[in-house]
């Protein structure tokens, strides 16, 4: 993200976007732009939808409480979705929304929350993930916003992993592994797609874990020697894969 301007105000909207298009902002967005971040009419913002990059945008007052944007100029091209899946088991509000921030921030492309035997949450809210997913994006500039898939079973993940993610290999923080050495787990992989998947407060139950460990698709990583709460768990796991393989690595030195 060389150039980047951290500073500059974004906003996320569903509408396509095109130069002179004009968009009608809705209440909430109206709240944010003029109450939060106190902008003023005629102020810019950078604009995303995840699908047509990012533009230049112009704040337009059209009436008595509306507002719209109009469309300037495209300031980025749209980046492909990273390709890596994050799977967890829900927890309770306030840690679920810091590990959705922190898994987009972490450079995830699909978010998928899975049932385990000892998780807490059964129905964890779809419109607040999606939300925090935006305000992170929105804040990173990050350019694309993170699929979010209804909660299933750990089970029925398993069972139809073949045939729905051919190929992707799933690597699961395993704490019953903690004396082998992560990186180098890591580092005896094929570059591919991967999957990481966190457990519960509670851990994997044994035949879970005992089931996963049977399966030629899932890599067992170790997170270290200390029992880490899932919220961290997560933050470590995506940020050794990122590290390892993902899109942390830096390109080869271009020849001379």
């Amino acid at each position: 993200m060389t150039g980047f301007d951290f500073t500059a105000k974004r906003l996320f909207v569903r509408a396509p976007l095109s130069a002179g298009g004009v968009i009608d902002l809705d209440r909430d967005q109206v709240n944010r732009l003029t109450n939060v971040l106190r902008l003023k009419a005629g102020d810019g913002i950078l604009a995303f939808n995840g699908r047509d990059g990012e533009w230049t945008a112009r704040l337009v007052e059209a009436g008595r409480r509306r507002w719209r944007l109009e469309v300037v100029a495209r300031a980025r091209v749209q980046t492909p979705a990273p390709d890596l899946h994050y799977l967890f088991a829900p927890l309770r509000q306030a840690r679920l929304d810091y590990i959705v921030q922190k898994a987009v921030e972490m450079g995830v492309g699909r978010l998928s929350p899975v049932l385990t035997r000892h998780g807490q949450v059964v129905r964890p809210g779809h419109a607040r993930m999606a939300a925090n997913a935006v305000a992170a994006a929105e804040q990173c500039g990050i350019l694309s916003i993170p699929v979010i898939d209804e909660p299933v079973s750990l089970a029925t993940v398993l069972d139809t992993w073949s045939a729905r993610q051919p190929g992707r290999r799933l690597v699961f923080c395993d704490e019953g592994a903690a004396d082998a050495d992560p990186l180098a787990i890591l580092a005896g992989l094929a570059a591919g797609s991967l999957a990481v998947l966190v457990g519960p407060e509670g851990g994997f139950a044994g035949e879970e874990r005992a089931r996963l460990n049977r399966l030629d698709f899932v890599t067992a990583l170790p997170l270290g020697p200390r029992i880490l709460r899932a919220d961290t768990a997560a933050v470590a796991a995506l940020a050794l894969v990122q590290a390892a393989l993902g899109d942390w690595r830096r390109a080869p030195p271009a020849p001379h």
